[in-house]
């Protein structure tokens, strides 16, 4: 008896299924070409771009729909929501849904984005006139092929000139072009504010989305001990850290730290940036080991060598730049900033190992640097290819200018009176600029000591490599992954259990940052 009735609920949920894909069947029959481009644009944000360009009916964007798990007899409310959008409500009884329960059901059940929702209304309202003049109003963006309003859109949109917090250029558009869709793109600012203060109260204990500002992050981690040289760093006040002592933080470090600490373990997903472009990247790396006085940075060559193959696992283009002048760093980024390609890419990182001063990195022929005027390289303004994309720079380097000898430590910033001076002290919040989308890890706290291997390479780096090895593939923002980093590193000590490390990332991030997991093993050991 048994087995009869496993057979006959197998049989049931069988006949369901056919049933479901038979009505499927029939609403692909009553769709034609602009609801099928309509279709796609709506389903941006959970299929692949390329499935979608592929996909010559509506059918095949159910079935796309269906193998996501988007989709299923149990749960059709997504294609009722879809075919309540592109106005063909009278299918919706294929679905056994009236046009006012899908609107009633709206506000609690909703799937499309508010933004994406925007994007097709706007669509709808633009006449072929209105779009040729906004065509007009932006040479050089468009390909020289004919355009549809939602083409248009979604090529805005591609190259990240409009986005769901970047409205500036569709306003621009609308007030000179069509003024009377401003109003839709009010009502969208008003809708999702709304959304946010929601989803707010709704997060546990006042849980918070990401926030946009710098900070640092929480700290703690498992201990390890050995021998290492020193990436020499020291409070410019004088203050040293003491013997076996956590390095000190003030109080608004540690507000920071709890800020970060509640956006990193936020149960409620905030914005992520897109990570679907043709390439991922480009990852540059300066690897300074000898200098023209400086002491040569022995072990750097592995940190660069783990650089290298995580970003390339990552799916970044990287070039390692060895012992690098001022003038060929500034020939360097010249040529990334200004990259054509940087309009393809997801992000730009850039990683900086060398000896260092407060605020400042030095070039192999030992000119100092601020760190700020490399990243101001990569701001919107001078970087337009790059802009509302994430920019990462990870600095591997002391941050001070005295000397904490022992046996097997060296100082990045040996003999001081043969250097340049340091610039004017400048806290971590000068040091990035202030724009929207940047982060800066530095390998420590300005004023303290960092710590190299002469043949592991650095605390900082080899744990950063470490743990975006591990975490990447459990889907961890950046920020979370900087977390355990500061973890691991915090806890490190040297051969005595007398020095101590606290790296300190910084960033002006607007969404998470999330790296797809690579398809291909992980080799590095």
């Amino acid at each position: 008896m048994t087995s009869q009735g496993q057979g006959l609920d197998t049989s049931l949920e069988e006949n369901r299924r056919m049933d479901f894909r038979r009505k499927l069947l029939k609403i692909n029959e009553c769709l034609g070409a602009k609801d099928v481009e309509a279709l796609k644009f709506l389903c941006r944000d959970w299929l692949s771009p390329k499935k979608l360009e592929k996909s010559g009916s509506a059918l095949e964007i159910f079935e796309q729909l269906l193998a996501e798990e988007q989709l299923s007899e149990e749960d059709p409310f997504l294609l009722a929501e879809l075919l309540f959008i592109i106005r063909q409500k009278s299918l919706l009884r294929h679905l056994r849904y009236s046009k006012e329960q899908v609107q009633s059901s709206l506000p609690a059940q909703r799937r499309v984005p508010l933004f994406r929702n925007l994007l097709y209304e706007l669509s709808e309202d633009l006449d072929s006139e209105n779009l040729r003049s906004m065509i007009f109003l932006l040479p050089n963006v468009f390909p020289k092929t004919e355009m549809t309003s939602l083409s248009f859109l979604a090529h805005l949109e591609k190259q990240d000139l409009i986005g769901e917090d970047n409205l500036t250029t569709l306003e621009d558009l609308c007030k000179t072009v069509a003024p009377n869709l401003l109003k839709k793109i009010e009502k969208y600012k008003t809708e999702k504010i709304s959304q946010l203060h929601k989803e707010t109260e709704a997060l546990h204990q006042g849980e918070e989305e990401l926030p946009s500002r710098l900070g640092n992050m929480q700290v703690h981690g498992a201990s390890q001990k050995e021998p290492w040289q020193n990436e020499h760093e020291r409070r410019s006040n004088g203050d040293r850290a003491t013997n076996g002592a956590p390095i000190p933080g003030s109080t608004e470090m540690l507000r920071a730290s709890a800020d970060i600490r509640n956006a990193a373990t936020s149960t409620k997903e905030a914005a992520v940036y897109r990570m679907n472009r043709k390439h991922r990247g480009h990852c540059v790396i300066v690897n300074n080991h000898n200098f023209t006085s400086l002491t040569a940075r022995l072990g750097t060559h592995k940190d660069a060598e783990s650089l290298k193959c995580v970003f390339q696992w990552l799916g970044f283009t990287v070039r390692v730049y060895n012992n690098v002048k001022k003038v060929d760093l500034e020939k360097a980024l010249q040529e990334y900033k200004s990259h054509p390609d940087n309009v393809d890419r997801d992000c730009f990182v850039c990683c900086i190992l060398t000896h260092g001063n407060l605020g400042a990195v030095y070039s192999s022929d030992e000119a100092l640097i601020p760190i700020r005027e490399i990243m101001s390289q990569f701001t919107a303004q001078q970087c337009p290819g790059l802009a509302h994309k994430p920019k990462l720079f990870f600095i591997q380097a002391c941050q001070g200018d005295e000397i904490q000898p022992s046996v097997s430590i060296e100082a990045d910033a040996l003999n001081p009176e043969k250097l340049p001076s340091a610039p004017r002290q400048v806290s971590l919040q000068d040091s990035i600029p202030v724009e929207a989308d940047f982060l800066l890890g530095l390998a420590t706290v300005p004023g303290y000591v960092s710590f190299r291997h002469p043949e592991k390479g650095s605390w900082y780096i080899q744990s950063l490599c470490n743990h975006l090895k591990d975490l990447v593939p459990r889907h961890e923002d950046i920020l979370s992954i900087l977390t355990a980093v500061n973890n691991d590193v915090s806890r490190q000590a040297d051969k005595d259990g007398t020095k101590k490390q606290m790296p300190q990332p910084a960033f002006t991030l607007r969404k998470k940052l999330v790296f797809p997991v690579p398809q291909e093993a992980f080799s590095l050991q």
